[in-house]
């Protein structure tokens, strides 16, 4: 069975998607050779004031335990830094990045998935007060420990991934491999405000595309690649700040293309940012079974070089 370049989004499980529907779309994703399943420790800590996260990564390790020997046969990808701590509002009372941090992050992680390992590990945000070098250097015992396997970088400035990579070089320690961030084929106006997006520096942009392309050893994540259901769904409009000409343009092509294949505007996205340079590993998240299908099938589809182009101009 080929893998599938597409990680489950696990955001809303064991929040706004029970226990029972996400051990479904959990099963009927491996069944169709997905691996890759993506969370965070903060998620979902918005849906419950008593939680500080850790919904998801509860429902994803009670689905391990439940399926013995299925484990290495899955990537598991989680993100630590982002989740609250203490009194304050979010995002000046999260945990932060420093070696304690991160170390208690993790530890809280493992219990929670079931498991003795992360095969990805995120920095979910940056953390200014804590130097890149004490950082670098817990991530890289981690590494070290066989506790982690891979490093990546979500939501940073593309100057601080570069310096802690330089880092990271400099002292023989492992670094980051794989960069995730906000992506999809239809972009906002820039600097224009996205009302589903805090952070600053979480976006795909030319000069991340180029770094990608330019370094074999990083990987590319998008999340958020099919806009909440805008491209499909009538009553999931498209932010404010998507209004512009260049828009218009693309969900014309984009609508066409569809047509021409037989498929729906959500697999077109999926198949462009999948078999683009760089490809792209699109992070989708989906509460039933007919969502799910869709994008497995969207991450499958070729787009032929003719329609692949016509899209890339419609900019």
């Amino acid at each position: 069975m080929a893998q599938v370049n597409l990680a489950l989004g696990a955001m809303r499980f064991g929040s706004d998607v029970d226990e029972r529907t996400a051990f479904h779309l959990l099963d009927r994703f491996v069944d169709a050779g997905g691996t890759v399943i993506d969370t965070a420790n903060c998620y979902a800590f918005w849906s419950d004031p008593d939680e500080a996260g850790g919904h998801s990564e509860r429902v994803i390790g009670a689905w391990l335990a439940g399926r013995p020997g299925l484990r290495d046969r899955v990537v598991l990808s989680t993100k630590v830094g982002a989740q609250p701590v203490g009194a304050g509002d979010w995002p000046a009372n999260r945990e932060g990045l420093s070696a304690s941090a991160i170390r208690t992050a993790v530890e809280g992680s493992l219990h929670r998935l079931r498991t003795d390992r992360v095969d990805l590990l995120w920095t979910h945000m940056e953390d200014r007060s804590v130097p890149q070098e004490e950082t670098g250097y817990e991530l890289a015992q981690l590494v070290k420990a066989g506790t982690v396997g891979r490093l990546g970088a979500s939501n940073h400035a593309l100057w601080r991934v570069e310096r802690a990579r330089g880092i990271a070089q400099a002292n023989g320690w492992p670094g980051y491999t794989a960069l995730q961030l906000r992506h999809s084929y239809l972009q906002p106006r820039p600097g224009a405000t996205v009302p589903d997006q805090s952070h600053r520096f979480g976006w795909v942009t030319d000069e991340v595309l180029d770094y990608v392309s330019s370094d074999g050893e990083l990987a590319l994540w998008a999340y958020t690649p099919l806009l909440n259901g805008s491209y499909t769904r009538d009553d999931r409009p498209l932010p404010e700040a998507y209004d512009h000409p260049g828009t218009a343009r693309r969900l014309t092509a984009l609508t066409e293309v569809a047509g021409e294949l037989g498929v729906t505007r959500n697999q077109v996205v999926l198949a462009w940012l999948t078999g683009g340079a760089p490809a792209v590993t699109p992070i989708v998240g989906v509460s039933n079974v007919a969502q799910l299908e869709e994008a497995l099938h969207g991450a499958a589809l070729v787009l032929p070089e003719e329609l692949r182009a016509r899209l890339d101009a419609a900019a």
